[in-house]
Order: C-alpha cells, then structure tokens, then sequence
C-alpha cells in the first residue's frame, strides 16, 4: 500500500512538472525590448562560453593543426586505432567531455549564458561521432538545457555545421565549399531539423534562443557576394519553419564573412523577435573596432550579440569586455574546454600524445603512407583512452585569470 501510495505520488509529480513544462509562462522566456534583452521586465546581458569542440570537434583543440575538421579526426582516428575502437571512443567523448560538473562549474564563475555548438548529422542517420542511426543530438540538448535549468544559465543553440556546409572551411566540416546554398535538398534539410529542434523546446525557456547558422560564407570565395544575397532569404525560410509552432524563442541571425559584414542584411521586419550576431578575434580592444557593428544594431534598433570572440591577451580580453559591456554587446567567450590554454578549462596531454599529433601531420594520401605513418596501436589506444580520462571536469585545470579577464561576475558584484 505504501509503495503504491508513492508511485502514485510519484506519477501526480512527473505530470505535474510535465504540464508546468509544456505551459511555461512566456513571462519566463528572455524577450526582446529594442536594443535590449529582457528577463522578467529587468535587462539580461549575455555573459557566457561556448561548448565547442563537443558536439563539433575541432582540430586545434586537440592540438592538431592539419586534421582540423571532424570529419578529418575522424578518419585519422579510424586509420589510427580503427573504426570500432573510434566509434566507442566518441560515444564515450560525448558522456565524458560536457557534464553537469562543467555546467555547474561555468555557472560559479557568473556566467549566465552558454553556446551549444552542434553538427546538424546529430538529427540525422549518417555517420556521425560513432552512431550512424538513431543519433542523440536531442538527448545531448536535453542533458544540457536540465543542467542549466538546475544551475540558473540560459542556452543558445548553435548549428555550427549545416547540411552542404554554410562556410566553406574546416569550421563547418564541409567539402571547401558552402554547398548549402546552391543545394535545395540541403537548404530543405537546413530547416526541417530547426523545425524539429524548435517544436521540441517551443516551451522551454531556459533556451535563450536558436542561432541559426554559424559564421556563414568565408571571405575566400570569389563569388561570396552572389552568395551573400542567398543568405537572407534561407533565414526567412528558415523562421517560418520555426514559427508554425515556435513562437516563444529569439532567433539569431549570423553574418557572412566571419559574422561581420551586415550590409547583406536589408530586411529585420519579417520576424519580432530576431537578435544578429558578430564575432570578432582579434584588432584593437576599442570601440572604434567595431563601429560597423554598433552602427548596424543602431539602424535596426535590435540586439546585437558578440557570440564568438577570445584567443588573445588577458588584458585585451577584460578591456574588450569593457567595450561590449559600454555598448549593450553581450557576448559568450571560445571556447570552454579544449588542451592548452586560452579557455575556461585545460585538458591535460596524454602520454604518448605526441605520436597521434605527428600521425595527424603526416602524409595519409595513400594506404602506403598510412602504414608507413601508423605509430605503435596499442599505445595510440592507451593514448585515446587516457585523453577520455583527462578530458572529465575533475581532471581539468581551471584557468582562473582567464575566467577573471572576462569580467563574468560584474554583475554580482555590483550588486
């Protein structure tokens, strides 16, 4: 009777969390007031990190520089250790590299914010980070957006990597092009997965909002301008997905050319609750900097949103900080983790690591060179599986002046 007494308590709590879920006041959700965020009527400025290297591995943060994609690690780790010991190792990458540990540790620092880069193969059935059906890009969402509720931050999500590939480098793990704009299956894949994604968090407003393409168009192409004029149009596309059943998010629209040229951008009527992003690394810690980008959030009156900047100096970072803080730019740090420095926590470097970067740099255009490259198996395996080890929260050091050049608890302090 007893037991029977608390599973039915136990059911009345679930559905009633369930229901609270699903009928989130929109009170609750951050909104847009002109230039300004809002949360609960008082004004919310972004202050956070980036999870990259997560759900979009990036070569340098495993201290390669060649084997730079993920598509690229990949592979090298396939030649390397093989594809069932690579499969595994990523799976147990994605369990190991972000856990409530790590929330729980960016929320101490007074960061309000996080940026969840992800690939958009974690919402298909190719072969992705070792699954290739039944991929887990909502479960890896839903771990985060938990952790956050529990830990008072806001999430934006990042699709860092588009179907074709909205960049053209290693960034979006595509083929040196962005084919998504001259792809209409691609654009199509573009929104639906946003239309999944939205209609699955409508209600969830520890979501911040849906970034929806990250750093769109390199500059290297000779025809970036024709393809620039593409890139509003997809958005709008985009939006309206997202709105037949999301109405409560913010929607973050990315500029081509590393987020920094809005002069493609000519229409921020079509949608009331849009917010543009700029990146920016590197140049002078001035306002002056970034003048084009304070002129443009002046002409549409809306939020403008520094969603990458970092790799540089500790008294250029806090001074930079100033400068967005003085002109209403919030803005989320990259990244959070990664081997080195110049981020919120270091990974330590395996034994025998050494071997797998010198393997990631030679030559591998033949199966020749591949054996002749392949360093010893078994210590390559120890070398993957200490990194697994290493990568955990507990096994990190934590860059304390890095953290204090962001200026991330101000706010606490002030008050």
């Amino acid at each position: 009777m007893i037991k029977r007494f608390f599973m039915y308590g136990l059911a009345l709590l679930l559905f009633s969390c369930n229901v609270q879920k699903e009928h989130a006041p929109y009170e609750d959700f951050i909104k847009i007031d002109g230039p300004d965020l809002l949360l609960h009527g008082e004004r919310f400025f972004i202050r956070g990190t980036n999870l990259g290297n997560w759900l979009n591995p990036e070569g340098y943060m495993f201290d390669f520089r060649k084997t730079n994609s993920a598509g690229w690690i990949d592979r090298m780790f396939r030649e390397l250790a093989g594809p069932d010991f690579t499969a595994q190792f990523w799976k147990t990458f994605k369990d190991r590299y972000i856990t409530q540990a790590d929330i729980a540790f960016i929320a101490s620092t007074g960061a309000n914010t996080i940026r969840l880069p992800f690939h958009y193969k974690l919402f298909t059935d190719e072969d992705y980070m070792g699954l290739t059906a039944a991929q887990d890009g909502f479960d890896r969402i839903d771990s985060v957006v938990a952790w956050c509720r529990r830990e008072g931050l806001y999430v934006i999500l990042d699709m860092h990597d588009a179907p074709g590939g909205q960049t053209g480098d290693n960034i979006d793990d595509s083929h040196g092009y962005p084919w998504l704009f001259e792809s209409p299956a691609s654009e199509q894949l573009f929104c639906d997965i946003w239309a999944r994604i939205a209609d699955r968090y409508k209600n969830e407003p520890v979501i911040l909002g849906y970034d929806l393409l990250n750093e769109p168009i390199a500059p290297y192409f000779s025809n970036k301008d024709s393809l620039n004029i593409m890139l509003e149009p997809l958005y709008k596309k985009a939006v309206a997905e997202i709105r037949k059943t999301d109405t409560n998010h913010i929607v973050i629209l990315g500029a081509p050319q590393w987020n920094s040229n809005f002069d493609p951008f000519t229409d921020w009527s079509f949608d009331d609750k849009i917010m543009y992003s700029c990146h920016r690394y590197g140049g002078e810690a001035k306002a002056e900097a970034i003048t084009h980008f304070i002129e443009f959030r002046n002409k549409t009156g809306l939020p403008m949103y520094m969603g990458e900047i970092g790799h540089n100096t500790l008294e250029w970072m806090e001074a930079f900080c100033k400068v967005m803080e003085d002109n209403n730019i919030g803005y989320t740090f990259w990244p959070y983790k990664k081997m080195g420095g110049s981020c919120f926590v270091s990974i330590g470097t395996p034994e025998n690591w050494d071997q797998i970067v010198a393997f990631s740099e030679a030559p591998r255009d033949t199966y020749a060179v591949i054996r002749e490259a392949r360093p010893d198996q078994q210590l390559s395996r120890l070398a993957m599986m200490q990194f697994l080890e290493l990568c955990l929260f507990e096994h990190c050091s934590s860059q304390e002046d890095y953290i204090g050049a962001l200026r991330l608890d101000k706010e606490r302090t002030d008050n």
